[in-house]
Formats: structure tokens, sequence, C-alpha cells
């Protein structure tokens, strides 16, 4: 095969006209010679961070989609089927992903469950560390969410991290707003990214110490405003990813979109296609060609610099995308865990007399959260949903088990009629539903129950369900049938009152403990901050 087009060469920076010839999946050649094709080749697109079930698909699916915006490859974290599956939820994601040419490269979940203040599916300790950490698809060790069990020298986190510094491999980092003298401590575990900066000053300190800054735009966490800025002078030291990826929103782009953003605020293409396309391969080690004469040959054509519209992506010098994604769907056995009966509405009465009480404050594009009081709503001795002051209530339902459903209370989710639920809930994926009564929310939750797992929005007229068989958290579907079914239920959420840029992608992560400041696990609210439980009623 032979590829004609402006040759970008990034460790150079430079652009010439040439000839791309590919051989056995290699690049047996990179000839100059002048031809009138203005296209440009250059390599492809690595997403530094992502969990895959995030976008609802399995891996042979995403990448179905992942090519036609020229990704390649991606540095996959596993951990959201590892909290419902363990370590037979990370070997299905290997073998699926497998199946298709892109290329896969999977962590070791380093968190699971995430925290001991929620109920997950499964357990992986140090020794499970070890045996994934032995295997060659796995590159490095998940992200370190448990920032407190590094700076406080827990043993078992502390093996994990001795595990990957033994198999020579990378450790992720998640430390959101950590600086100073414990940011110092968790990079001196041996933790060398960080993807969860969400300001310019904690981004330029976690630079200046040493690790590597990742700049994330998802689905509903979106710093790249916030960090950009830093690119231009540390461009050697960045990444780009998107860490969590709806279907509709992985329909319509990938890193090729932060790659366009970049170049039109003015900054150097090669910086840019440094971030995006070289410094993931060097940091991980990646099995990923870089248009060079001998490396495997993965690599795109693009129409230009300026907007990366993807015309063909090749990996291992086989064409994956050329006008349409040429991979084709792959059987796959369906796993999953959910072990939870139908609820009762008496299951979300909260009795109190409090004339106040904690309130979880969603903040639109972020995972963080504030907390707030509030004057309650109290009907018949239990306290409910003030749709007025949007005031909802909110669960959380343990599906591995039956349980009695915890409660708290959330603002700005703007619901003025009905519920909406997901099973995809962060980072354990118990069932998480908010709503304006308590019988919308147990007829929300019971629907997912009964289909075990998945997305849905119900009122008093209707109700519409994606399930989600695989784990609770994939379909068995292809991209495009999920990803017009999710925003078909994004827009009934929308029409139901929500003003949220993507309400179920934010309701995904009010679970997510180590985030701060307040969050709900099947457990109880929980204060992200002190790290510990505490009280609805104030």
């Amino acid at each position: 095969m032979i590829v004609r087009g402006q040759i970008v060469d990034i460790q150079n920076k430079r652009i010439y006209k040439g000839e791309v010839h590919v051989e056995h999946g290699k690049i047996k050649s990179i000839i100059q010679k002048e031809h009138d094709i203005n296209h440009y080749i250059l390599p492809g697109f690595v997403d530094a961070h992502i969990h895959i079930e995030s976008s609802m698909l399995v891996p042979s699916e995403f990448a179905r989609l992942a090519v036609c915006h020229g990704t390649v490859a991606t540095v996959s974290d596993p951990h959201e089927i590892a909290n419902v599956l363990g370590v037979e939820g990370v070997e299905f994601m290997i073998e699926n992903g497998n199946k298709v040419p892109l290329k896969f490269n999977f962590g070791a979940p380093s968190c699971v469950p995430a925290t001991t203040f929620e109920s997950a599916g499964a357990v992986i300790d140090s020794e499970g560390i070890k045996q994934l950490l032995q295997k060659p698809e796995i590159k490095y060790l998940a992200e370190m969410m448990n920032y407190p069990g590094v700076l406080f020298d827990d043993e078992e986190v502390m093996k994990k991290i001795a595990w990957a510094q033994h198999y020579n491999k990378p450790v992720d980092g998640h430390a959101p707003g950590l600086r100073g003298d414990d940011l110092s401590k968790y990079i001196s575990a041996g933790i060398s990214t960080d993807h969860e900066c969400f300001t310019f000053e904690e981004g330029l300190e976690k630079l200046q110490k040493g690790m590597k800054v990742i700049i994330r735009e998802g689905s509903a966490a979106k710093n790249f405003e916030a960090l950009i800025d830093l690119l231009p002078e540390h461009y050697e030291n960045m990444m780009f990813c998107s860490d969590d990826k709806h279907p509709d929103d992985l329909i319509v782009g990938h890193i090729n979109e932060l790659c366009e953003r970049a170049v039109t605020k003015g900054i150097d293409v090669f910086k840019v296609l440094q971030a995006a396309c070289v410094n993931p391969v060097a940091h991980y080690n990646l099995d990923v060609g870089q248009l060079n004469i001998g490396d495997a040959a993965d690599f795109i054509v693009v129409e230009d610099l300026k907007h990366f519209k993807t015309l063909k992506t090749v990996i291992d010098g086989e064409v994956v995308f050329d006008s349409q994604s040429k991979i084709q769907s792959v059987p796959f056995e369906v796993l999953n865990n959910f072990n939870c009966e139908p609820k009762s509405v008496n299951d979300f009465r909260f009795n109190s007399e409090a004339e106040s009480i904690r309130v979880i404050e969603a903040l639109d594009g972020e995972l963080v959260t504030n907390e707030i009081i509030s004057e309650s709503l109290i009907a018949d001795g239990n306290l409910v949903s003030n749709v007025d002051k949007d005031i909802l209530k909110m669960t959380v339902v343990n599906r591995y088990q039956d349980q009695k459903p915890s409660i708290a209370f959330i603002n700005n989710f703007g619901l003025k009629e009905g519920a909406i639920a997901s099973s995809v809930g962060h980072d354990s994926h118990n069932i998480i539903a908010v709503g304006v009564s308590d019988e919308m929310i147990c007829k929300a939750v019971n629907l997912l129950i009964e289909h075990k797992g998945g997305i849905c929005a119900v009122s008093e007229s209707e109700e519409k369900v994606v399930p989600l068989p695989v784990a609770g958290i994939m379909s068995h579907q292809d991209g495009e049938t999920i990803g017009r079914a999710y925003a078909e239920l994004d827009t009934m959420a929308k029409q139901f009152g929500s003003q949220l840029h993507a309400p179920y992608m934010t309701l995904s992560f009010m679970a997510l403990l180590v985030i701060p400041s307040l969050k709900l696990s099947d457990k109880g609210l929980f204060d992200g901050t002190s790290f510990k439980f505490t009280s609805l009623e104030v």
C-alpha cells in the first residue's frame, strides 16, 4: 500500500510532500516526492485516559466509532467493569478489544472498590494487581484515586504501587485539587500523571513538580479551557483525554476536536500534535507507530491541520476507516452482576422533623460538587422533593444485594416532572436516581432492576429505557443505535426541565466519593473533603 500526501513530521517540526510505503503492517519507507495531493498524513490520535465503559459500548463497538475520528489507540482504565465483575471484567475488556484492530492499552484498576464507604461488586487487592500487571496487555497501574491512602502510607495502596514499579509500568494519578506538601508526597510515591486538574494554577504546580498533566474534555468534566494555556510552554509533558465519553458525543468527535480547538487558539500545530499523538505513546510505552520507517503502520490522513477532518485511518497497515468505518461488529458473551429485588415507594421515605438539610449542589461540566444548606420540605413526616426550589430527592440503591436505599437531596437538576435513573454510577455502579417524587423515583429504579441495568426516564404518562446488559453499564448493541437512544433519553430529561448539558453523565458522578465535596453512596451521604460520612439533617 502506498499513501501520498503532505507528511507531518512532528518530531522534526516539518511538513513535506511524500509517499508512505506500507508492507506487512509496517512502514517500509517514507519517500519525499512531489505530487498535487494536499491532504495531510500524520500519526494517529491517542486518548491518554478513558474509561471505555462510559461510552456504554463494549471495546469492539467503541472502536468502530473512534477510528472515524482518527483515533488509533487508547489508554483505557477498565475500572468501571472491574468494580462490577473484578478481574473477570478486565479480562472481558482485553478479550473483546483484541477482536478489532484499534489498540486498546488497558491498565490494572488500582481502586476496586474505590473506597470502603460504598458497596461494589468485586475486590481487587494487591495480589490481584500483581497478577494483572504480569499480563503484557496491561500497560500501567490505573488512576490511584485513593490519594488519602497514599498520603497516609496505606499498606495495600503502597503494595499496589510497588508492584507497578517492580514491573516497570507507570502509575496514573487522580488527585483533584491536591496541592503543596501533600502533592509532593503523592508524586514522590511514584505517581506520574494527573487528569483531574481543574484550574490553571493546579496544573502548573503539578507540571513544575514533575507530573505529566492530561487535559480532560469529556461528556461531563470539561477542563480544556482552564488548562489549554499551559500547553505552549509545557507541551512535552501534556496529553489529551476524554476520561468519560458518552455515545452521542463519540459519534460527533474525539481527540480530533481538542486538536481543532487548540489550533484555533493559535497554539503551534506541532505542539498540539505532540500532546495528541506522541506523548502518550512515549509515556506508556505503547506499541503504536509514530510514522517512522520500521514502525507499525498506524497513521491517519486528514483534510487539513485546522479542522482535522479524518479521511482515512490505518492501523497495522489495515485501512479501518475510509469514508466509513471498516470495523465489523463481533459476537461476545454478555456478563453481568445484578442481584437486587424491586423496591416499594415506602423504601424511599426519609422520616424527619429537621428544618434544614444538607444538599448536593451539582455543577454543570464538573465532577466536583458543593455542599449547601437548604430549608427542608416535609410531607406526612417524610422529607420530599421541593420542585419549586429545585431541591430534589436522590437515591443510591445497592444492586449487588438487597438493602434499604440511601437518600440525599440535590440542586441544579431542574426536573419539573418525572425521574431519571442510571446503573452507571461511578465508581461502584449501583443504581442512582433523582426525581420529583418518591413514586417517580421508585418507578425509575424498578425499571432498571427489571432490565438488570441501563439508563431511563419516567413520568406519569411515559417511560423510556436504554438497557445496558453488559455488567449493567454497557450495551450489547452498536454505537449508532445506542448513540441515538441515549440522545433521545437526554432530550427527555431536558424536556422534564433539566438545564444540565449532560444530565445522565452528571448523575453518574453523584456517587463518586473520591471527588469532593458532597456525594451519596449506597451507605449514606459522604463528605469527600473530610473523607467521612455526614448527616442529611442539619
